[in-house]
């Protein structure tokens, strides 16, 4: 099992920055690929970021030049840099981590990231 604890998020102004955290713990050493997906209101969840063993990063292209993902192994935890926020990038966001061998996914509880105009 691989458990995920979230931080961040919050409410800022448009143009405005925030950092998410997630740090991971458990199994972790099965841990292929972490990243954030997102969910607004009345929409599907969507992948933002995500970050594998090797340090090759993926990104949405709404959220590219803007957002920047990155892992500390040390700690387990991986980050989340947003930057430039707009209204559009309101939505509740979900650490999430893949698991090589039983390719399992798992999912933080979600926090809340409001940008107003």
């Amino acid at each position: 099992q691989v458990q995920l604890v979230e931080s961040g998020g919050g409410l800022v102004q448009a143009g405005g920055s925030l950092r998410l955290s997630c740090a991971a713990s458990g199994s972790i050493a099965s841990i292929y690929r972490m990243g954030y997906y997102r969910q607004a209101p009345g929409k599907q969840r969507e992948l933002v970021a995500s970050i594998v063993n090797g340090g090759s990063t993926n990104y949405a292209d709404s959220v590219k030049g803007r957002f920047t993902i990155s892992r500390d192994n040390a700690k387990s935890t991986v980050y989340l840099q947003m930057n430039s926020l707009k209204p559009e990038d309101t939505a509740v966001y979900y650490c999430n981590a893949f698991r090589l061998g039983i390719n399992q996914n798992y999912w933080g509880q979600g926090t809340q990231v409001t940008v107003s105009s």
